[in-house]
């Protein structure tokens, strides 16, 4: 996966919380916000808001999506436009929550250029916050923008890349799911890692993780190995064979799904049987056929975002818009509740950086999150482990 490019990845659940009570970010109760009546006085004398409209809050929020240009891109940005609809609906119809945003929906197309005049003209137009972009060139492109203007950004994108203060990814980054998996083998008590990246964005992000990970659980990494075509990943089995032979490697990170099978064929050819060795995969891995139906991957482990979340937006989002959501409806179905609280919405200033950024978080459609000062993200992720045709929850989620 390329930088910018957004990761399919399953709903995290909402711990402790009922269907209903999950789109309310359980109160937000980690942050002590208040998602009672709130404020919904006051006027507004900027511009009307060009675009369509969720709520009828006072506050005005963006929500920068792209909804033309690629038509596989633009599916997902209008889904996540669909998913935040609904958690206005779910405002809307709740006595006890106040309405205290109008959420503007804007097209970016799948250009930085096209984030930048959304950006801007979301700004003009009296933004307080701004939702989205997907990409992380264009979250980049519309922070430029906004932080210029003092006005903060929760991205949807899982590129690190992209966060900077003031601009808060809301996703799932690969530092994040790493140090996750590799918790949970050292909990296992594998003591030698090594990890296999493919020469792509996608796996020197992942290497990078991996790298950073390791380090900061004290974790000792044996060997790093990178391959760009069959016969290099055919070297790197043979490199590899004799330390896990040995025991000098007890846990092997092969984050890569297009390439995990086969290489986990490849070890099974040279004499390391499933099991030999703990085999760790990334978020990526979730829900993947190949992964599941690859029976030398039996017994691997992965991080993932828990699915009760998306299930429980599953059905509701079905009966309005006819189809199933993306699986990243519902981070933009969290956002748009984070963005209706009252103690941020209505706080002095708005959406203030000491509120986003509590260290205790919040409980969110996803489960539990927090932002970090320097805009990255942190999200409780389960532990799956791969069975035939199949992954159970091997422990549930937990930062």
């Amino acid at each position: 996966m390329k930088p910018g490019q957004v990761r399919i990845a399953g709903g995290l659940r909402l711990l402790g919380l009922g269907i209903l009570a999950a789109a309310l970010l359980a109160g937000c109760s980690a942050g002590n916000f208040n998602f009672g009546p709130g404020s919904t006085t006051g006027g507004s004398t900027m511009p009307t808001a060009a675009g369509k409209t969720f709520g009828k809050g006072p506050v005005k929020v963006a929500l920068l999506l792209p909804l033309s240009g690629d038509a596989n891109i633009a599916s997902v940005g209008q889904s996540l436009a669909n998913a935040s609809e609904l958690a206005i609906s779910f405002v809307e119809t709740n006595p006890n929550i106040g309405e205290n945003i109008t959420v503007t929906l804007k097209d970016t197309g799948t250009s930085a250029a096209g984030a930048t005049l959304a950006a801007q003209a979301a700004l003009s137009e009296g933004a307080s916050l701004i939702l989205g972009p997907l990409r992380a060139d264009q979250v980049t492109a519309a922070g430029q923008v906004a932080k210029a203007a003092g006005v903060p950004v929760i991205g949807f994108s899982n590129n690190s890349g992209a966060a900077s203060p003031g601009v808060y990814l809301l996703n799932v980054l690969p530092e994040s799911e790493v140090r996750r998996s590799m918790g949970y083998a050292k909990k296992l008590g594998k003591k030698a890692f090594a990890g296999v990246f493919p020469t792509t964005d996608f796996g020197r992000i992942q290497e990078g993780a991996f790298r950073q990970a390791t380090a900061d659980l004290g974790l000792n990494a044996r060997a790093v190995y990178n391959f760009s075509s069959e016969a290099e990943a055919r070297s790197v089995v043979t490199q590899l064979v004799p330390m896990l032979q040995a025991g000098q490697v007890d846990a092997l990170f092969i984050p890569d799904r297009a390439t995990a099978p086969s290489i986990a064929n490849l070890l099974n050819e040279a004499g390391i049987p499933p099991g030999k060795v703990q085999l760790i995969g990334s978020a990526d891995w979730d829900g993947d056929p190949a992964i599941l139906n690859t029976t030398t991957l039996a017994g691997a482990v992965f991080p993932a975002v828990d699915d009760a979340g998306y299930n429980a937006l599953l059905a509701e989002y079905q009966a309005k818009f006819g189809s199933a959501p993306h699986k990243l409806a519902t981070i933009a179905y969290t956002a748009t509740i984070l963005a209706n609280a009252g103690s941020l919405a209505n706080g002095s200033p708005k959406y203030d950086r000491a509120q986003l950024t509590l260290a205790a978080g919040f409980n969110g459609r996803d489960g539990v999150f927090r932002f970090l000062p320097d805009g990255r993200s942190e999200y409780a992720l389960v532990i799956k482990q791969v069975a035939i045709g199949a992954a159970s929850v091997a422990e549930a989620a937990k930062l």
